[in-house]
């Protein structure tokens, strides 16, 4: 656990998180409970779509994302409620089997006016799977606590 705060980023840092392998029983159960499109549930429909079988929904592939960059530990402290994402892109299917990791890059660091205990950090969250094909990019904003001491 790192316990970072607001004070602790620049632009330009860089987290990597660890890898994992999704499975097709993995992707039908979340298709089932959130997204029963039949292009996540079999391989048939999937095909017709012009894929190898099912596929993750994005709704899937970005909660798997948001695990990885959150087992990062990055600030169990200083978190606080996100004000959002925007651009979320999924470039290439997830599928059974692959191994995915995800990137995440500041990419602004803007101290609140208003409250000036905190602030929005901006990332790139890139999901790749291996051997480092892009799936899908995100860009996050992260509300942290500052020290105490600013």
């Amino acid at each position: 656990m790192h316990d970072l705060y607001f004070d602790d980023f620049s632009v330009g840092q860089r987290f990597v998180s660890a890898r994992r392998t999704v499975t097709a029983d993995e992707i039908a159960a979340f298709a089932q409970a959130y997204d029963p499109n039949p292009f996540h549930l079999d391989d048939a429909p999937a095909r017709a779509a012009g894929y190898p079988g099912i596929i993750a929904s994005g709704f899937h592939m970005l909660s798997l994302s948001f695990r990885l960059f959150f087992d990062l530990k990055l600030w169990e402290t200083a978190i606080m409620p996100s004000p959002g994402m925007d651009a979320v892109r999924w470039l290439k299917p997830l599928l059974p089997g692959q191994t995915i990791w995800i990137e995440a890059e500041v990419t602004e660091v803007i101290p609140s006016t208003s409250k000036p205990d905190r602030g929005i950090l901006r990332f790139r969250h890139d999901t790749f799977a291996e051997p480092g094909e892009k799936l899908m990019t995100v860009d996050c904003m992260h509300r942290l606590r500052r020290r105490a001491s600013v």
